[in-house]
């Protein structure tokens, strides 16, 4: 589809949304949200008649892009055949999505309670972890991201946590690996992997390991960094978690459907969870769906109690037939395959040889469609470009950097002094080589503010 200019519709929907729309995470009255006129596979427009690449995925989770025919007539077949029906009753599109996830979700998670997004899918996680154990704490890892609910707030590793903080009872936060900027003061890889691991073992024993009903880690961080975790970690919180009777739930809501070039992340390490929770790419974002994968060890807990939980719109039937779609899409267009084809032979080379132009770039991470790349001050100290949760004018050269960004057609990830690399899983390559020629532009407007 083609972009065209129509000014005044566009002021009419902004004029509205700042009438009545209340946005998340802002400060409603210094916002200034673009009005957004559509969209297709891995592009936007407004209504001036401006299009943008969206490196972002909308939030990581446009991961077939936007308005795939496929899934938008799945969507409109079973609004025609059944808009939407309780939870409690075996509905065809509900039951087709479990099973093609059941199928998808490694080692023996076959169980699928589904919630309306990541949020609620970690809510439910944690209490069946907390049901099925007795115990009563949670840890999880600084720079992570878990949700807005509250549970899964105070789970969360960041700052969008402080706000909200109120405690939960009984979530403890310990660091998690990060080579390249340790907390363990580590020399590599293997040392990072070895230092975090004693870390979190040494955090649960004073905790008491029996008072730790679950450990929540995000298979691989996304918001935070997109820290893919140094061989050998997963395995080894697995092994602890076994060792003490703690459930451990990867955190796949981001990561998960392709993101990283598998399935879900957790085959990357080899690693099996006792709950996995997931949304966004489940079905591209098309109608709110999340959930949690349940082990048979889990599952076996409710087989005779009941689970005390539940939403009213559980496994809501066009969410699922958008979910049956995008799975079915994704496995015939090799959707999976060219994020992990394209990650390792054009965005990781390309990203690397940005990082030797531009000074402002310390380190390029990640794998699949799911990279970040450190900007900082100083490469030598690691000194971050802005400030950590900077703001204000403390927060501009990462403005500037987003600036340059959008007015060279390309719409950034940004968050803190990172910017993150997310196109929809089926971008094809010509359209990454026009956002790295964007990217490397706008990284020229960062290079001014280092040293």
């Amino acid at each position: 589809m083609t972009p065209h200019a129509d000014p005044q519709t566009g002021a009419a929907v902004k004029a509205a949304d700042r009438a009545h729309v209340f946005h998340s995470w802002s400060a409603q009255g210094l916002i200034d949200p673009l009005a957004v006129a559509g969209a297709e596979g891995a592009y936007f427009w407004d209504y001036d008649g401006n299009r943008y690449l969206d490196f972002t995925s909308g939030l990581v989770y446009t991961n077939i892009g936007y308005q795939h025919p496929r899934v938008v007539a799945a969507i409109q077949e079973q609004a025609g055949r059944l808009a939407t029906f309780a939870p409690a009753f075996a509905v065809q599109a509900r039951s087709e999505a479990a099973r093609l996830i059941a199928e998808r979700t490694p080692g023996d998670l076959d169980r699928i309670f589904f919630t309306n997004g990541g949020a609620e899918a970690v809510e439910h996680a944690i209490r069946m972890a907390r049901l099925h154990t007795g115990r009563p704490k949670v840890m999880s890892a600084y720079r992570s991201y878990h949700g807005g609910t509250a549970t899964a707030i105070n789970i969360t590793g960041d700052p969008r946590r402080w706000a909200s903080d109120s405690g939960t009872a009984g979530v403890v936060h310990f660091w998690g690996p990060f080579p390249y900027r340790s907390a363990f003061y580590a020399a590599d890889e293997d040392q990072e992997c070895a230092r975090a691991l004693a870390h979190l073992e040494e955090t649960i024993a004073f905790e008491g390991p029996g008072t730790i009903a679950a450990i929540i880690l995000e298979t691989i961080p996304g918001t935070a960094g997109i820290m893919v975790p140094p061989p050998g970690y997963l395995a080894g919180v697995r092994e602890i978690c076994d060792r003490h009777g703690i459930v451990l739930v990867l955190d796949e809501v981001m990561a998960g459907f392709g993101r990283t070039g598998r399935w879900f992340a957790a085959e990357h390490f080899g690693v099996v969870p006792d709950l996995m929770t997931f949304a966004k790419g489940v079905n591209s974002g098309y109608v709110p769906l999340g959930g949690v994968a349940i082990s048979d060890r889990i599952a076996a807990t409710f087989e005779r109690r009941p689970y005390p939980g539940g939403l009213t719109y559980s496994g809501h039937p066009l969410a699922c037939a958008a979910a049956v779609a995008t799975i079915e899409a994704m496995e015939e267009e090799k959707v999976v395959e060219n994020a992990a084809a394209l990650g390792e032979t054009v965005v990781g080379p390309a990203l690397r040889a940005l990082a030797e132009r531009h000074p402002s770039v310390g380190e390029v991470r990640g794998t699949g469609m799911f990279w970040a790349l450190d900007l900082v001050r100083d490469r030598a100290t690691r000194e971050p470009l802005v400030p950590y949760n900077a703001s204000g004018e403390a927060n501009a050269p990462m403005a500037a950097f987003a600036a340059a960004c959008k007015r060279g057609g390309l719409w950034p990830f940004v968050n803190m002094n990172r910017t993150h690399v997310v196109p929809p899983c089926n971008v094809t390559e010509a359209e990454l080589k026009e956002g790295f020629a964007a990217l490397d532009a706008a990284l020229s407007v960062a290079d001014e503010h280092t040293v």
